[in-house]
């Protein structure tokens, strides 16, 4: 826990020292990966989210997925210790301010993403993500019905040897850097 602590914080800064030209791009990159890998996003839900403290910015790419047919849904915290829910979000729906001032759909019930998107901080060899610490992604992931695919995203920085996995530890299905 010590190592994982250390090392998301190191990660992070890195991320945060990046220019932002650099991530810019990047998230670019991103978005024409994704692209490629989802295809015909009509009629499916996908799972984005809003971008925090350096991650890729996937908002223009989650815009498109909308104007070609498809849904976007952001992930929400209800209560610390419990699995995120994923509201369905278009432009003009309103938004608040939710856990670490990131934006969230203010109202709306909780649907299941067919594909869920989900920013690492760090990312190994065998496609394990480490995030912030708080387990909502893997305790979502977990409680789901049936399993979407998972994606992670991020900068090739973010790549390590490995995050000593845990027993609830969840891998993404296909990793997209820039």
């Amino acid at each position: 826990m010590h190592w994982r602590k250390a090392e998301r914080e190191r990660l992070i800064a890195e991320r945060m020292a990046l220019k932002q030209e650099h991530r810019h791009q990047g998230s670019l990159r991103i978005a024409d990966k994704l692209d490629a890998i989802v295809e015909k996003p009509s009629g499916r839900i996908i799972g984005s989210y809003w971008p925090f403290r350096g991650e890729p910015d996937l908002r223009n790419w989650g815009l498109d997925i909308i104007k070609r047919g498809g849904r976007l849904a952001l992930p929400v915290v209800i209560q610390k210790g419990w699995p995120l829910e994923y509201r369905i979000w278009a432009p003009g729906d309103p938004l608040e301010r939710g856990v670490w001032n990131i934006l969230v759909p203010a109202r709306g019930p909780a649907v299941q993403p067919d594909i869920v998107i989900s920013p690492i901080v760090g990312v190994d060899e065998e496609k394990y993500r480490l995030g912030y610490g708080g387990g909502f992604f893997d305790r979502t992931l977990a409680a789901m019905p049936r399993k979407p695919l998972v994606i992670g995203v991020g900068y090739t920085q973010g790549r390590i040897k490995t995050i000593y996995p845990q027993a609830h530890d969840i891998p993404m299905d296909v990793i997209v850097t820039d």
